[in-house]
């Protein structure tokens, strides 16, 4: 057993210096960071949709995609904000299998962690600049977010690793939205003490410094069911879950713009993919009944990408998942214009 170096890798600082973002592009990003953060903190009536594929595994299929949100996008703008899922890391059960473009830039080939940083901030860099919609992505690794701090504007983390400590603490000096999803066992309370805990400020250790954070007060909760201890998926984005996690942030009076993304897919679906539509607009449904659930959505999580379903490395459908189906584009397309007409 043993841990062997292999290659040593860029820090954040020379990897942005080295593939920076011009001024103009920053500042479309400040701008949809604003726009993001009105919603969450009950300034803006538009509903926020974190959409795309389940994991970003190769630049062109995903940039066809985010060709087709952006326009999209300007059809909905009124009522929606839409934010690609750019989610470069994969997470995986068992800890074997395709990690995501992180790890693997093209996933026919070996790991490479170098050319996977410059992938993967290339990718986040192509989508702000050649259609301006913001970018989110998934924090599985606190020491990594560094290396796209300055293009994300949304982030998000994920049920296996809300209880980890360094994942609530980075989560606190991040300056955009930071979504916490309840764990796979579903106990609501772990989600609510991440929220917390990523809302107040603390002194850690960090990249081998001493850092201080001030809190992030767009933290919030996303719902994205749970698995029972006989291994049964099962929601909770229905009427009385909603109603529960109001209960919950009535209790937790100190947090700050309470807030829920409800993840449609993952186990609230059974990873039935084709329900997505369903649960969003049942969801909807119950905002319109309830004030104080209507206050609290501020959006869905939606795994689409160009075709149904998915496939299995090698088989090299253009736009078609490697990992977790996903709607395709016409079932997408649909979806968000029925959200925008519900609304």
């Amino acid at each position: 057993m043993a841990i062997n170096f292999v290659t040593r890798l860029p820090i954040p600082k020379d990897t942005k210096e080295k593939y920076p973002l011009g001024a103009e592009v920053a500042a479309k990003k400040i701008e949809n960071d604003e726009a993001i953060a009105r919603v969450f903190k009950g300034e803006s009536d538009k509903l926020l949709l974190i959409i795309g594929p389940c994991s970003a595994d190769s630049e062109e299929p995903v940039m066809e995609y985010v060709y087709r949100l952006k326009k999209l996008q300007d059809r909905v703008e009124d009522k929606l904000i839409l934010i690609p899922r750019i989610y470069t890391n994969k997470p995986r059960t068992t800890g074997d299998g395709y990690k995501g473009m992180l790890h693997q830039p093209d996933p026919m080939q070996k790991p490479d962690m170098y050319k996977g940083i410059l992938a993967i901030r290339e990718l986040h860099s192509r989508v702000i600049c050649e259609t301006g919609l913001p970018t989110a992505d998934e924090m599985l690794y606190p020491a990594n977010y560094h290396y796209l701090a300055d293009l994300l504007s949304y982030v998000a983390v994920g049920a296996r690793s809300v209880e980890n400590q360094e994942h609530r603490l980075v989560s606190s000096g991040i300056p955009v939205p930071v979504g916490m999803k309840n764990p796979t066992g579903g106990d609501l309370s772990i989600m609510m003490n991440s929220i917390t805990a990523a809302q107040h400020c603390h002194t850690f250790i960090y990249r081998g410094w001493e850092v201080n954070t001030t809190g992030n007060e767009c933290s919030h909760a996303i719902l994205r069911g749970y698995v029972n201890k006989h291994g049964q998926s099962l929601p909770n984005y229905h009427y009385e879950d909603l109603e529960h996690l109001c209960q919950l942030y009535a209790q937790h009076s100190d947090l700050k713009n309470p807030a829920v993304i409800v993840d449609a897919n993952h186990a609230n679906s059974g990873k039935k993919y084709a329900e997505q539509p369903r649960i969003c607009k049942e969801v909807l449904h119950s905002c319109r009944h309830n004030s104080d659930i209507k206050r609290i959505v501020k959006g869905f999580m939606i795994e689409s990408y160009l075709e149904d379903g998915s496939q299995k490395i090698g088989e090299c459908v253009f736009g078609k998942s490697i990992t977790d189906p996903c709607i395709g584009w016409e079932k997408t397309e649909r979806l968000v214009l029925d959200i925008a007409d519900l609304l």
